[in-house]
């Protein structure tokens, strides 16, 4: 199988899940908040590991790693907006 195949297949796998985190709808202030605390407000972590100034491990940014990255930014970023607009919450206890 050729590289353009396996990135074929990968993203027909993985477009429903994609479409369905993008449908969900923030309808309650306790879910809204359950997802602020659940989904980071940045990218976790990226290291390098050296030992004597060569670099033996790279760990890149693991929102490079998650292919639903996008759609969990998304999402929380509706609950945010929810808990700000239709709430009247301060949200800047989840930035």
């Amino acid at each position: 199988m050729n590289h353009a195949s396996l990135n074929h297949q990968r993203s027909f796998v993985l477009q429903p899940m994609q479409h369905w985190l993008e449908s969900i709808e923030i309808r309650n202030p306790w879910m809204a908040r359950s997802l602020c605390k659940l989904i980071p407000a940045r990218c976790p972590f990226e290291r390098k590991i050296t030992l004597f100034n060569h670099t033996v491990l790279y760990i890149p940014p693991l929102c490079k790693l998650n292919p639903f990255y996008d759609q969990l930014v998304e999402l929380r970023f509706k609950s945010l907006t929810y808990l700000a607009d239709q709430c009247g919450e301060d949200i800047t206890l989840y930035c």
